[in-house]
């Protein structure tokens, strides 16, 4: 009887390691992003999302348009969007060369930025 409780036990805590591994081991990834990496953009786009590859902490997010790696504009990322994408608007931006940087907050925290170009709407 002791035995059959030890490998249940056992069965059961192996069978728990193993999802929570899993879970840990599903690192973070970028699945699709308005705009695309090196997309050029007209002027009136002001919408911008990144779509991850599971859900993520919104209220512990967030968004940033760069230029020449200084911050021109903090967006904040709205709260009803799907739990998988971060989405907010920005106002018109200037013809030229920006990146969206991205913070997924949390522990770890994950980072990093999607460059784009406005053109001049000719």
């Amino acid at each position: 009887m002791i035995t059959r409780r030890r490998s249940i036990f056992a069965c059961s805590l192996a069978g728990l390691l193993g999802v929570t591994g899993s879970v840990k081991a599903q690192e973070l990834r970028v699945l699709d992003s308005a705009p695309k990496a090196d997309a050029v953009v007209g002027g009136r786009s002001s919408a911008f999302y990144v779509r991850f590859n599971r859900p993520v902490d919104h209220e512990d997010s967030r968004l940033a348009i760069k230029r020449d790696g200084k911050i021109v504009e903090v967006l904040h990322p709205r709260l009803e969007s799907t739990p998988d994408v971060l989405f907010a608007r920005a106002p018109t931006l200037q013809p030229g060369r920006y990146s969206l940087h991205w913070l997924v907050g949390g522990l770890p925290q994950f980072d990093g930025e999607i460059p784009f170009t406005v053109g001049d709407g000719n």
